[in-house]
């Protein structure tokens, strides 16, 4: 009996609660202290496999990169001339295919005529490489400027524009019958729940456009140009210049890594409301 009693207890006794899994980034304070660390970590990993004279053969040690900088900043201002030649290359051709991105995106998941015949391009194209089509980009503009706009315009728009079209049909269909039943027109529908809805989408997808464009720069920079990043690595690495060819490729990074930052700070302030 008393065995008995002593089951139903421990059945009725309710059972521990899980804590729930926290997806957040933490506080701020210790955000920052685990990302200072893990540079601290990263760059004592870097000097140390440098210390290994077969890898410091194709791999430049900190202290080696951050002499070719200070080479490069006091000799002819080459270094900041490359700097912005590419970060103006990034700029434009991102900035245009992020413009007409949006429009076409809002067009296919507005009219499905229209999205059946424009979707399969768009996925045919966004399997070919940017760097592919560099040859018939070429024979068609020459070696100018505006190739090298077009190559990144074409990597960055085939990104943002499946990334928007997917925030347009994530809408959620509950809040279209809703304003239908309120007798919204098409164009409050679009203005005040679309937009709205894929808003976050949009952010997204501009900061995978401009991760799309930096990842293309160096090809786009390969042909018919003495400034630019690519430009100079490539010039470094038929010298064996191999702390110039990093110093490139770190600089692309943290230009990459700063404006990532600046379009998650305009995502967070812009979607507070989601």
């Amino acid at each position: 009996m008393n065995t008995e009693t002593n089951i139903n207890q421990e059945e009725i006794q309710p059972k521990k609660m899980r804590k729930l899994k926290d997806f957040s980034d933490g506080s701020k304070r210790q955000k920052t202290i685990l990302s200072v660390l893990s540079v601290a970590l990263g760059i004592l990993f870097w000097y140390i496999i440098t210390l290994i004279p077969t890898i410091n053969t194709f791999l430049a040690s900190p202290k080696q990169v951050i002499d070719e900088l200070i080479v490069q900043i006091n000799a002819n201002g080459r270094y900041f001339k490359d700097i912005w030649a590419s970060l103006q290359r990034v700029l434009v051709g991102f900035s245009i295919a992020f413009v007409i991105a949006i429009p076409v995106a809002f067009l296919m998941g507005w009219y499905p005529k229209l999205r059946a015949l424009v979707e399969p391009w768009i996925q045919f194209f966004r399997t070919i490489p940017p760097i592919a089509l560099i040859p018939m980009v070429i024979l068609a503009m020459g070696l100018t400027e505006a190739e090298k706009y077009t190559i990144i315009f074409i990597a960055a728009f085939l990104v943002m524009v499946v990334t928007i079209y997917q925030g347009i049909k994530e809408v959620d269909k509950t809040l279209v019958k809703a304003a239908y039943t309120f007798g919204a027109t098409d164009k409050d529908l679009f203005i005040h729940i679309m937009i709205p809805s894929s808003f976050p989408y949009i952010l997204v997808g501009a900061r995978l456009g401009i991760g799309a464009s930096l990842t293309t720069l160096i090809a786009a920079e390969l042909t018919g140009t003495i400034f630019g990043l690519g430009a100079r690595i490539m010039i470094a690495q038929k010298y064996m210049q191999v702390s110039l060819v990093l110093l490139g490729i770190i600089t692309i990074g943290v230009i990459g890594f700063i404006l990532d930052r600046i379009l998650l700070f305009a995502e967070r302030k812009l979607t507070k409301w989601k």
